[in-house]
């Protein structure tokens, strides 16, 4: 695997940022971050992609059915520190990475794809 800077990805990015999908993942399934006004146990996380020093984390999330995405992520971004803060309680590391969130297009990207496949098929 290669990273947008064209350097490839580390075993060792790969551990942590499954390590942080997974508890971000358990963070919001049990609702522990406290995030005002939002439910986050309807929250996915889909990926979380490290940096080559692993001080960001750049965690692809995609809420319930897809409602609300862009208001959801805003507040997330808000609330990242809340978040944060209770990841360095599940996770033991040197340093707790920066969070960022960002919407997952996967989903929609896989179904164009799909999509077109079955046009030229017809």
């Amino acid at each position: 695997m290669v990273d947008k800077t064209g350097k490839p990805v580390s075993q060792r990015q790969l551990r942590v940022g499954e390590m942080i999908r997974q508890s971000l993942g358990m963070i919001f399934a049990r609702n522990e971050a406290k995030v005002p006004n939002l439910e986050t146990n309807t929250i996915t996380v889909t990926e979380v992609k490290m940096s080559q020093d692993l001080k960001i984390a750049k965690a692809y999330v995609l809420p319930l059915g897809g409602k609300d995405t862009e208001k959801v992520i805003k507040k997330l971004r808000e609330y990242s520190f809340l978040i944060r803060k209770v990841l360095s309680k599940k996770v033991f590391m040197k340093y707790i990475p920066k969070i960022l969130f960002a919407k997952d297009d996967s989903f929609e990207y896989a179904e164009k794809i799909e999509n077109l496949i079955k046009q030229t098929n017809k």
